[in-house]
């Protein structure tokens, strides 16, 4: 079977969709790349509260959904929790580190980084973390493909950046990694890590060959997450983190949201059976908003206009 695979076409992208490629050339299919230029691509302000979701992918989606494509290839923490009508998530493959990670030229460790060091992200919930473990740090936006950000830290506009790790990895650059932080520090982004491969729903003949790549454990653990992050209404752009752990057939979910500043946080941990993974992801941000989580999100709305 041929497959046309549409991706961004940043090199951390393409990296994906030639991943996705070459496991499905290994069950005998052929694939072309389909580059399509999104909204975040062509984006060079920062992105806010007031970013409409789905920045990264809804050209993508487009593609596939106007038959110029038969597979979308995301980063599965870029795709908003809706998915569109006509569009399924077909395959979530076997992940990659979920971890974000420090990376220095400087600075051997986030506890090394003097006061007011400034620290890169252009990701809300690293910011808030990074100030709820250590205040005295000047957290500054970045935003970029990762050659980008690490040509800047390179130009020392920056002590520190905060990075996926498994985009160092599978871009080749693990080298470049000075610390990897621990969950109890940072607490990733939904879905971090992971590949989230769509298909058209009526498309039963592609459907049934991205069954293959489907990894049972990840996909639950990323329901789980992405099912939190659906039912709290933070968005990928709101102070939200979460990550869920697969052992057998049960899966343990711990949840975080926090306040913009990083002076409030909550946290939350729902354990269950792995068939259970979208309801215990809902249990979870039940929990949290009985805390006020809706509070905290809205205030973060309010600080980024």
């Amino acid at each position: 079977m041929r497959l046309r695979l549409a991706t961004r076409g940043s090199a951390l992208a393409r990296w994906q969709a030639d991943w996705t490629a070459r496991m499905l050339g290994q069950l005998g299919h052929q694939c072309e790349l389909v580059v399509v230029t999104t909204s975040g691509d062509r984006l060079q302000g920062q992105i806010d509260a007031a970013t409409p979701q789905g920045l990264f992918t809804r050209e993508i989606q487009a593609a596939v959904l106007a038959g110029e494509a038969d597979v979308a290839v995301h980063s599965l923490k870029d795709l908003p929790t809706q998915t569109p009508d006509g569009l399924v998530l077909a395959a979530v493959p076997p992940r990659a580190t979920a971890a974000d990670v420090m990376v220095s030229e400087r600075f051997a460790s986030i506890d090394a980084l003097p006061q007011r060091a400034i620290v890169g992200t252009g990701s809300v919930r690293r910011r808030a973390q990074l100030l709820a473990y250590q205040p005295k740090l000047s957290v500054a936006h970045l935003r970029g493909n990762v050659d980008t950000r690490l040509s800047k830290l390179g130009k020392r506009d920056y002590d520190a950046i905060i990075l996926a790790a498994a985009g160092l990895e599978r871009l080749g650059l693990s080298g470049r990694i000075t610390q990897r932080l621990p969950t109890e520090i940072m607490l990733p982004a939904p879905g971090q890590g992971a590949l989230g491969i769509e298909a058209r729903a009526d498309d039963q003949a592609t459907l049934a060959v991205l069954a293959a790549l489907n990894d049972p454990e990840t996909r639950a653990a990323t329901t789980a997450e992405r099912a939190m992050l659906a039912a709290i209404g933070g968005g990928c752009l709101a102070p939200v983190a979460a990550l869920a752990e697969a052992r057998g057939d049960r899966l343990r979910l711990v949840a975080r949201v926090l306040s913009f500043d990083g002076t409030q946080m909550l946290q939350t941990t729902v354990e269950g059976r792995l068939a259970e993974a979208e309801e215990l992801g809902r249990r979870a941000a039940d929990e949290l908003a009985a805390r006020g989580a809706a509070e905290l999100i809205a205030q973060t709305r309010g600080w980024l206009g």
